[in-house]
């Protein structure tokens, strides 16, 4: 796999992996963690689905100033450890349960991870930009992001074991040291990336560093005041797109936004067409993850409360021995009330008790419930997170063939065509879910485990002609001075994507039939589907213009 390729690419690949361990699981458990009654916050689903978007939208915000930062001032390689031991140490804050120390911990891990994420990827394109690995960039980006999934597949399962052993603060502990070896992992690369990390520093042009604080940043940080503040159209009139967060960082956004379109205007002519190239794409695959980060709120709900997660035999026992399961007893204890929609009660802030049998059995058919008294084992909710990552880990070097074999018949698709076919594929994936919800009567009986491992197996063909064609294409079409920039707009777009992902989140409990939820975001993707065809001939001009693929 790693012939012909850069010799830094399993560092970087290695790096990246062990930092999406730790990312990955401290999010898989996130939502679990929030809404857990006993040893969490006991949050509402609207609750923490709006937490949830607002962390992981803020997350992938501030690789557009670390990116920056890098390019002019840092350099890759100290902008990478710098972040990475930020989030290193915010993993490890979660562990402690107190909500003002999970705030504290999530601003490290929203910072360091604005330090990493666009330069490690920059980083990787710098060494595809030599003449003798241009052609296989696309290829280097496959196989870069298959690494993010290889951690993001094994690091449920250990997330899962500390949490049934220790508890929750132990799982998150376990994310911080997987991205602490992250570091250490890249730091044994450094002979391999010669003068590829170095800073590119102030270019002709640029804005000073003090206008983009004066004129983004600052104004940024006032935008979001108001839009906290301010009334709205909400049912009690504090808000205008859901909640007070969500408004927030609407609002937050519109300078950086401002700023990205500013590129465009000032730009060079030659660069204009590319750069318009780049910021029509960051517009389009905003849907995409909006839909596609349902995976830690909506699908984890999913996958918590409407999934048979019952194992039995040797798959218990196995499951059991790698301490992978949950055990419960079919009897009636205290418990916390639930509404028939699932929905959490609460009385003047503070969650309602009856005594009941645990939630899992609400919607378990009659003929399949245990004898009264009887211990069922269940695989952790936390595991349906791992499905993703793990087809993508199958299918990342079929797709990877399979564009190889185009590429050898000179029949290879452009990048934007690919990213074109990849939104078409992921609206394809919702229909699966819309099926799962007829399949269980809208909730009404538990339905297989396979209805999630089906959509996330679509979706992922989604995934794999999009997110790293994205990457690979902002290499490509990036003026040299400002790529690690372009590459904080892509994550810019992520960021929005993932804010909308949880304002989508936030809204389950007010569809009384799920399927309708699952309809309205195929209707998104197929929206950015259409416009990504409508674009298709004008950004295949431009990559054409640049004699590039």
């Amino acid at each position: 796999m790693w012939n012909k390729h850069p010799k830094a690419l399993p560092y970087l690949f290695l790096s990246e992996m062990w930092e999406r361990f730790g990312y990955y699981l401290m999010i898989g458990i996130f939502t679990l963690y929030l809404k857990d009654v006993e040893a969490g916050f006991a949050m509402t689903e609207k609750e923490a689905s709006d937490l949830y978007g607002t962390f992981i939208a803020l997350v992938f915000l501030t690789p557009f100033i670390g990116g920056l930062v890098a390019d002019r001032y840092l350099g890759y390689k100290k902008s990478i450890v710098i972040g990475g031991l930020m989030m290193g140490a915010g993993y490890m804050m979660m562990g402690i349960h107190d909500l003002t120390m999970l705030y504290v911990a999530m601003t490290l891990v929203i910072v360091g991870n604005g330090f990493f994420k666009p330069n490690i990827s920059t980083l990787l394109g710098n060494f595809y930009n030599d003449d003798q690995y241009k052609d296989k960039k696309d290829e280097g980006y496959n196989i870069f992001y298959m690494g993010i999934n290889v951690g993001a597949f094994i690091c449920n399962f250990f997330g899962a074991a500390f949490k049934i052993l220790f508890g929750w603060q132990y799982a998150f502990m376990a994310a911080g040291v997987g991205m602490l070896i992250g570091v250490v992992v890249f730091l044994l690369g450094t002979k391999h990336y010669g003068d590829k990390t170095e800073k590119k520093g102030v270019q002709p042009g640029d804005m000073p560093f003090y206008k983009i604080v004066l004129f983004i940043l600052l104004p940024s940080v006032v935008f979001g005041v108001i839009g906290w503040f301010i009334m709205g159209v909400g049912t009690d009139g504090n808000y205008i797109f859901g909640s007070d967060s969500t408004d927030a960082f609407i609002f937050a956004c519109i300078p950086v936004i401002f700023f990205y379109g500013s590129l465009y205007f000032k730009a060079k002519f030659e660069d204009k067409r590319p750069i318009g190239a780049l910021l029509a794409i960051f517009g389009v695959v905003i849907l995409f993850w909006a839909v596609f980060k349902l995976n830690g709120s909506a699908l984890n709900n999913w996958g918590d409360k409407y999934t048979d997660r019952q194992l039995q035999g040797t798959s218990q026992q196995i499951a059991s021995k790698l301490v992978l399961t949950d055990t419960l007893t079919y009897s009636k204890d205290s418990v916390a009330l639930y509404d028939e929609a699932f929905r959490i009660q609460k009385k003047d802030g503070k969650v309602v008790k009856v005594v009941d049998y645990p939630l899992y059995f609400r919607n378990v058919h009659k003929d399949k419930l245990p004898e009264e008294g009887s211990k069922v084992y269940t695989w952790s909710a936390n595991l349906s997170q791992s499905i993703n990552p793990g087809w993508v880990i199958i299918l990342t070097p079929l797709v990877v063939a399979f564009f190889t074999y185009l590429r050898a018949r000179r029949k290879e698709p452009t990048t934007p065509t690919k990213i074109a076919f990849g939104l078409l594929i992921s609206a394809l994936s919702v229909l699966v879910m819309v099926a799962a919800v007829k399949a269980g009567g809208n909730g009404a009986e538990k339905v297989s485990v396979w209805w999630l491992v089906a959509n996330y197996g679509v979706i992922t063909i989604g995934e794999l002609f999009l997110s790293p064609m994205g990457l690979s294409v902002v290499s490509k079409l990036s003026p040299r001075n400002i790529t690690s920039l372009m590459m904080g707009g892509w994550f810019l777009s992520t960021s929005i994507g993932n804010k909308l992902s949880g304002v989508l989140a936030s809204m389950w409990d007010t569809y009384g039939d799920k399927s309708h939820f699952f309809w309205v975001n195929f209707g998104l993707l197929m929206f950015a589907t259409l416009l990504m065809f409508l674009l298709l001939k004008q950004l295949n001009k431009v990559m054409a213009e640049k004699g590039i693929n």
